[in-house]
């Protein structure tokens, strides 16, 4: 068994994977946790040439694609825009933005090697492919949606300064804007992209549920989801203090408004009793 090289990609936040399925004829019916696998014969349909057999695309749900012993940077171009007519929200100038390149080695060893690179085992199987571009692709939705939580945090620490320099009014629109971007960045990370879901084939095999924690273990895949949920959780925590902020100026307004009616009211009849007013 030759080598295998893996390039994985983070385009969107969400794929549909059954109107690709089903523009290639494949009729099976896709759920989240499951990536649509395209080999050989569909792959040189679209792509309009001859491919190997050993070449594989994965596509995923939460946006990521990992290209399985593709050298040629055209023919993964010319694959993403094909992508990008099923998912039109894809950014095809910044594709590079957040991808990984990895590699399977097998030769003679007693046990599997991990590095940031490659991996080595020492003999192939046929799991292999799949539970690596899975943790690969994961790993770079995963940097993606770190950086989506980073824009979250500027722009709460825009707010910030201005609750620092007395301007304590924030609009109802931009609390709930903020917060949306917070639960988007949630439902992407923690429901969508599905850290904690292993793939079918580690529940019927202890040497793929073996290699596939090992490998989760290696690109902290676990890690990293406690601590996005962590800085999620606290995300949550201000927002929840800016609108108390922004709900206590508010009653505090209606509270004077009302105060100064009822002087008014007051005025007005003391005006009357003196015969000021008639």
């Amino acid at each position: 068994m030759m080598d295998m090289t893996f390039k994985a990609y983070a385009v969107s936040n969400e794929i549909d994977l059954n109107k690709i399925a089903v523009h290639c004829g494949i009729p099976k019916k896709f759920t989240w946790e499951q990536p649509l696998i395209l080999r050989s014969k569909i792959l040189s349909s679209t792509l309009e040439k001859n491919i190997d057999q050993l070449q594989m695309v994965l596509i995923f749900s939460f946006g990521s694609i990992v290209f399985i012993n593709f050298s040629h940077h055209d023919e993964i171009q010319t694959f993403l825009k094909y992508i990008h007519s099923f998912e039109p929200d894809i950014d095809l100038k910044n594709k590079d933005r957040f991808t990984d390149d990895y590699s399977l080695h097998v030769q003679e060893t007693e046990t599997i090697e991990l590095t940031d690179e490659y991996v080595v085992v020492p003999e192939f199987e046929n799991f292999y492919p799949e539970l690596i571009s899975t943790v690969i692709a994961k790993s770079v939705a995963l940097e993606k949606t770190e950086e989506q939580l980073g824009k979250i945090h500027d722009k709460l620490e825009t707010m910030i300064d201005r609750l620092e320099r007395g301007n304590l009014r924030i609009g109802n629109k931009e609390l709930a804007r903020t917060t949306a971007k917070i639960v988007r960045h949630e439902y992407n990370t923690l429901a969508y992209i599905m850290i904690l879901d292993k793939p079918d084939i580690t529940w019927t095999s202890s040497p793929a549920n073996d290699f596939y924690d090992q490998m989760t273990e290696f690109f902290e895949l676990n890690d990293r989801y406690k601590i996005l949920k962590s800085k999620t959780d606290i995300l949550y925590n201000i927002m929840d203090g800016f609108s108390t902020i922004s709900h206590s100026i508010r009653g505090l307004f209606v509270e004077w408004i009302i105060v100064i009616l009822i002087a008014f009211e007051i005025g007005l009849t003391i005006l009357q009793i003196l015969g000021w007013i008639p």
